[in-house]
């Protein structure tokens, strides 16, 4: 705990240093033909940290990072209806970006706050999943054929509060992938995760998804802290450029600044 604690002290000072460097403007994302850009985003039910509604400037953030996949988590409304929050046909127009297709209440977005939005390729299968714990969490698995052969495997996700249900969560998926073929497989979302070791869920991913990327603070948006946001990936050399997206109207936007990464394209051919 006093280890956990030390870090936790030093990520803070090093974010308060950092406060004034950080960008002005979006970051460019150099792409080529044989690459993607993947993001995953906490929208947090498209309540700013100014503690304002504002779906326009989640989709606007959106577009400023241009992805070709991302997963959003909090993107339906918790309680009542469940009904989803962004202007899907809005942004499909402005982006292109079209969500993968699931079997819920018919006014969400997505799978318990988890949206897939995709710009080019065919989806194959689609799989949600229930994952164990007291609150209602879980994950949306989509395999999805690309160009020239390519074809990739897509989990987002969006873990518990509670340290146990993580570890149990984080086996869920581990055991959902076990039972699947050995294809090129990225799992990005919220993990409510930034601690290691062996209480730890990332721990537990670690065995499929490892060595991990480094950690990147992405929580709280005005000055992150916390690495709780992750994109991860089966196999080495699959993601790289792995950043923060973070720019004024992120920091406005939602409580969660976006993290995206490129994907090789060659190493998801068949």
């Amino acid at each position: 705990m006093k280890t956990n604690d030390t870090n936790l002290a030093r990520a803070l000072i090093a974010s308060i240093r950092n406060r004034k460097r950080r960008p002005s403007q979006h970051p460019g994302y150099v792409l080529d033909g044989d690459s993607m850009l993947v993001a995953s985003y906490n929208v947090h039910k498209c309540v700013g940290t100014d503690g304002r509604f504002d779906p326009s400037r989640v989709m606007e953030v959106i577009r400023e990072i241009g992805p070709d996949v991302i997963a959003l988590q909090e993107a339906d409304m918790r309680f009542g209806e469940r009904a989803g929050l962004l202007d899907l046909p809005r942004l499909r127009h402005e982006t292109g970006l079209v969500p993968v297709p699931v079997t819920s209440n018919p006014k969400s977005h997505g799978w318990h706050g988890n949206v897939l939005l995709f710009r080019q390729g065919v989806v194959s299968d689609v799989h949600q999943v229930k994952l164990p714990g007291l609150e209602p969490r879980g994950a949306l698995l989509a395999e999805i054929d690309l160009e020239r052969g390519a074809s990739i495997r897509v989990v987002a996700a969006h873990l518990g509060l509670m340290r146990w249900a993580r570890r149990q969560q984080a086996d869920t998926l581990l055991e959902l992938l076990g039972g699947r073929d050995d294809r090129p497989t990225i799992l990005m979302g919220d993990f409510n995760e930034w601690r290691l070791g062996n209480g730890s869920a990332l721990n537990r991913l670690e065995t499929l998804f490892g060595p991990l990327p480094p950690a990147l603070p992405s929580f709280p948006a005005r000055m992150p802290v916390l690495s709780l946001d992750r994109i991860l990936a089966n196999r080495q050399g699959l993601i790289g450029n792995l950043a923060v997206h973070d720019t004024p109207l992120a920091r406005k936007a939602s409580d969660h600044l976006p993290l995206t990464a490129r994907i090789d394209l060659t190493a998801c051919l068949s």
